[in-house]
């Protein structure tokens, strides 16, 4: 808005008055998506941030950052992707990342809230072994292979990181187990044999017993004299 004005001197000067607005009201904010977003275009995907690595390359001139994400993304309903993002920037790094896992998404095999059966799995130095937990149990797991469990929808498991702790081997450790999970529905099917029904065991019931017969009292002998 602008209003005239007359100085001292005489002189006519136009000012402009701005108004006031609050910090940050009409900001976009611009930055690298958390470690667990929803980005699925479309789709409910929950993207995670593993293990963030940077890297030098010393040159005349000085170093050279780079720097490289590893990205896990899921449905929580038995689809789950492993991305590993290289570039310059953190932001890029994550981004292409996510870009990869998006595209390399897999099915797992689930049975409700667990896994249907133990599985140990190893890549390279990483080894991982996964059981089966009641409900109610939740993900006891390191933050790696919770990061893969969680995105793929399992909630009550047992695992076990055993070996190498790096975090790309233990990821597709953990991925490689949960590929090789197959139902009794699906093994089945394979060998070309049909499931048999077992009926559920029954309750025992009580036996009703009779009553012990009443047997006559039997007549006092006469005494004896001695």
């Amino acid at each position: 808005m602008a209003e005239i004005t007359k100085t001292e001197t005489g002189e006519v000067r136009p000012e402009v008055r701005s108004e006031v607005r609050p910090r940050g009201a009409f900001r976009g904010r611009r930055g690298r998506p958390g470690p667990e977003s929803d980005q699925g275009g479309g789709q409910d995907l929950t993207e995670k941030v593993v293990f963030i690595n940077r890297s030098a390359k010393v040159v005349k001139g000085g170093r050279r950052f780079n720097f490289s994400a590893l990205i896990v993304v899921g449905d929580k309903r038995g689809r789950v992707g492993v991305g590993l993002g290289k570039a310059g920037e953190v932001a890029d790094a994550i981004r292409k990342g996510g870009e990869m896992a998006r595209t390399q998404m897999v099915g797992v095999s689930l049975k409700d809230a667990t896994i249907p059966h133990e599985v140990f799995s190893h890549y390279c130095g990483a080894k991982v072994l996964l059981r089966p937990a009641s409900p109610g149990t939740g993900v006891i797991a390191g933050k790696t292979v919770r990061a893969v469990l969680e995105s793929a929808g399992v909630k009550d498991v047992l695992t076990k990181s055993l070996g190498s702790k790096n975090a790309a081997n233990v990821v597709k450790a953990t991925l490689q187990a949960l590929l090789s999970l197959r139902l009794r529905e699906d093994i089945y099917r394979g060998r070309g044999m049909e499931i048999k029904k077992v009926e559920a065991p029954k309750p025992p019931q009580a036996i009703p017993v009779p009553p012990p017969p009443v047997l006559p009292l039997a007549e006092a002998a006469p005494s004896e004299p001695i």
